[in-house]
């Protein structure tokens, strides 16, 4: 099979394509022939070092992917033929840029014809940091106020959507130049961060999701009502902020996602309930990943990249 590797760090050109023998699935695992691959911004920091999650190379990145089950010796949970999406091993390396990937069955869902393999391989590690993040870790109900950090990102576009299913009054930051498009997602107000102070323009928000990281996360103690709760997922290790928002009055928490069927699944019935939807901004044959690559380092994405087969 082929898998997309690198030997070095450093800029895309790192990205090679070489033959590698084909993964074999143990006890509980299933092998899946991939059909699309959900790249994410943190690949790219892999990929030139600047976040040592993996170790150093050689290694294989990649961990959203949808496809079909070609094997599934020794689980009950799928057969052959059916089709599946999720984040295996996240954060152990699951060598999803690959043309197959052995996968714990645990891991993946079905996909429901309602999602593109495209669509589906988009979705799952910014559906579950969204998800973990709004309904895990804050609880967030009807009624409460919602302030998302970075609306137009993958994260942000998509933790839009599942606070207003959950009844949450909706505010998101954004670029000027994106609020068209985040607008598209059904937030109650959208602050440009160009050109307004978000400090100025919201108070009394019960939930703050951050995905901006930066002075942003220490900022945002001034909107918060007391008792509220911030949830980043930049900043999850930073004891001096905890100690801010102790000293506050306020929760402080990371979110480090991790795969959860139970939440894909409930990402799902958003979908299928017309509720949820991932844009992809972008799609790259396999055999362009560098140029995908370089697209992730310029950071002005809307939405996903996905890597077809």
């Amino acid at each position: 099979m082929r898998v997309i590797t690198q030997q070095t760090l450093g800029g895309p050109e790192v990205l090679t394509i070489v033959d590698a023998p084909e993964p074999q699935p143990l006890p509980t695992e299933v092998l899946v022939r991939v059909k699309a691959i959900g790249m994410n911004p943190l690949e790219a920091r892999l990929r030139a070092g600047e976040f040592p999650l993996i170790g150093r190379p050689p290694f294989v990145l990649g961990w959203d992917i949808s496809g079909v089950v070609e094997e599934s010796p020794r689980t009950w949970r799928f057969r052959p033929g059916d089709e599946v999406f999720g984040m295996p091993l996240f954060p152990r390396p699951a060598s999803a840029y690959a043309e197959l990937v052995s996968a714990p069955a645990l891991h993946l869902v079905r996909k429901p014809t309602s999602l593109t393999h495209v669509e589906a391989s988009a979705l799952p590690i910014v559906g579950l940091t969204a998800w973990q993040g709004l309904v895990d870790l804050a609880g967030v109900s009807e009624g409460d106020r919602v302030l998302v950090h970075g609306g137009g990102g993958g994260v942000g576009h998509v933790a839009i959507q599942i606070a207003k299913a959950l009844g949450a009054h909706v505010t998101t930051t954004a670029s000027g130049s994106k609020r068209e498009f985040v607008e598209g997602f059904g937030p109650d107000e959208v602050i440009d961060y160009t050109a307004v102070d978000f400090t100025d323009a919201v108070r009394d928000i019960d939930v703050v999701l951050d995905t901006i990281g930066g002075d942003t996360v220490e900022r945002s103690l001034r909107v918060l009502r007391p008792g509220g709760h911030l949830v980043t997922a930049t900043a999850e290790d930073d004891p001096g902020l905890i100690a801010k928002y102790e000293a506050a009055g306020m929760r402080f928490s990371g979110i480090a996602v991790d795969p959860d069927p139970v939440a894909l699944r409930g990402l799902v019935d958003l979908v299928e309930q017309g509720k949820l939807r991932v844009h992809v901004q972008e799609t790259f044959p396999f055999e362009h990943v560098a140029d995908a690559h370089r697209l992730l380092d310029s950071g002005h994405l809307q939405g996903k990249l996905v890597l077809t087969l």
